[in-house]
């Protein structure tokens, strides 16, 4: 073969490869998710533009071996045992609800605002003419509990537990014996000699 024509074949192939790299030097990429037909010709629009097209998927391996990282759910926003405290005397109402706490002081606070003496909590506030709070000041859950049948018992201990501490308000004085209470302290005594 001549020199000449291998020059030749040369300088047209170094000349494409510039023309191809300077093209994509302009070009710029994106990327869509792939969903359907119709995602493919949406992205045929710019198929003669300076904008170039990376498709990727919502199924990768990752996303569907992978853990769900989920927010912690607010305290208020929970269900299970939880004390309310009077602002004026400092002294704590507990109960259990199936719903959000958020839900339970909206409840207190409509008794309170209609004189409505349904509840222990809203008894004590409104015969001594105490203070009552927003949820964030006074309402802290104790625990969580998502099976019905450990609401009553884990709401008792708490209760017997405040009362022996002095913490509850009168209105709740506890008036039945726990024996689930007495087993726990029992338990915890045993474990902790003094």
């Amino acid at each position: 073969m001549p020199i000449k024509l291998l020059q030749k074949l040369y300088h047209q192939t170094t000349k494409r490869e510039n023309q191809r790299t300077e093209q994509n030097e302009n070009k710029k990429w994106t990327t869509f998710t792939y969903y359907s037909p119709k995602i493919r010709a949406v992205t045929n629009i710019f198929k003669n533009t300076n904008l170039r097209i990376a498709f990727k998927t919502t199924s990768t391996l990752r996303q569907l071996t992978g853990q769900r990282q989920q927010a912690p759910t607010p305290d208020h926003d929970r269900s299970g045992i939880y004390k309310i405290i009077c602002k004026s005397c400092h002294k704590a109402y507990v109960g259990q609800t199936n719903r959000s706490l958020k839900t339970r002081h909206q409840e207190y606070t409509r008794y309170i605002k209609n004189n409505d003496p349904r509840s222990s909590y809203a008894l004590h506030i409104l015969n001594n003419r105490h203070e009552y709070g927003n949820i964030t000041d006074t309402m802290t859950l104790l625990k969580g509990v998502n099976r019905q049948s450990l609401l009553l018992p884990t709401e008792q201990m708490y209760i017997q537990t405040l009362h022996r501490n002095n913490e509850l308000i009168p209105e709740q004085i506890p008036n039945e014996y726990n024996p689930l209470f007495e087993l726990l302290r029992q338990e915890h005594l045993s474990s902790h000699p003094t």
